[in-house]
């Protein structure tokens, strides 16, 4: 059985001032302050590990300009949202380091992100649990020491599927011959999806994946984008410490597929996990099967 494991953590946190999260830049948010308060929070290797993980790891594998770092952020559901003083809110997590813990420097650095202030405000929060998710949102209570993580299966499903919708529920980007792709066409998608589930997997869990990467690329020529109600959305960020203007936006919408999909469904859910695209870490790239 070919599989990808990893874990859910969900941090609520109870608000002590006002905190509110801008329209389309809750990620921003958490991604504007995470990098300096995990340095002060956690030993450097640690932090070497978890946010500049080329410089620990080696040298980037062909194709990839840096290491992929082993985790995302899923914070889109905080968009727009005004936290009242006393009113409780949360964050979620997906980490794929299966050979070092990673909960409790999370919490650490959650922790004194919160008692710093978030948003445009800088409302401060406290951290006052932590579970553990999952697949199907099922929590239980973790604090230092996580249980057994997820295990995706990846192995082609046994029915045959000729057609799928998804939604991309964040912004994605797509790279494609050295450029940002215009459609989401399935060939694109998957190698995006596979390559990163492959690096990730052989960095950070069980090893190398042992598939025919080049008999899937070709199958997943086969499948069409039949149909696409997309929207493009224009976000930026504002870098509070080089004061450079970074673009954050993609796509968003849903697309139809037609063709033998059938072993590129557990691929497609996977990617809820994990995210495909540019910018997977701080929420980009969600995609979901419908």
């Amino acid at each position: 059985m070919t599989t990808f494991e990893f874990y859910r953590f969900r941090f609520h946190f109870r608000a002590l001032d006002q905190v509110h999260f801008p329209q389309g830049k809750s990620a921003n948010v958490v991604r504007g302050a995470f990098g300096t308060v995990l340095r002060d929070a956690v030993p450097p290797e640690v932090y070497a590990r978890l946010f500049e993980p080329g410089n620990t790891l080696g040298a980037a594998p062909s194709g990839l300009a840096d290491w992929p770092r082993p985790f995302v952020f899923r914070v889109a559901h905080l968009d727009n949202l005004t936290v009242a003083e006393g009113d409780s809110f949360y964050l979620d997590a997906h980490v794929f380091d299966l050979h070092q813990p990673a909960l409790i420097h999370f919490r650490a650095a959650l922790s004194r992100l919160a008692e710093k202030g978030l948003g445009p405000g800088r409302g401060r929060a406290e951290l006052e649990r932590t579970e553990q998710l999952g697949a199907a949102d099922v929590a239980h209570a973790v604090w230092e020491t996580a249980a057994a993580p997820i295990v995706a299966n990846l192995d082609p499903e046994p029915c045959p599927t000729e057609s799928v919708t998804i939604r991309f529920q964040t912004p994605t980007e797509l790279k494609s011959a050295g450029g940002l792709a215009g459609r989401p066409e399935f060939p694109i998608l998957f190698r995006r999806l596979r390559d990163r589930i492959s690096t990730l997997r052989s960095l950070y869990g069980a090893g190398a994946l042992d598939i025919d990467f080049k008999g899937l690329g070709e199958r997943a020529a086969r499948v069409e984008l039949r149909r696409s109600d997309l929207v493009w959305e224009q976000v930026k960020r504002k870098s509070g410490r080089t004061g450079q203007v970074h673009p954050i936006g993609g796509f968003t919408g849903e697309a139809e597929y037609a063709g033998p999909l059938g072993e590129f469904l557990p691929w497609l859910r996977a990617a809820r996990w994990v995210g495909v695209g540019r910018q997977t870490v701080w929420g980009k790239g969600d995609v979901r099967v419908l």
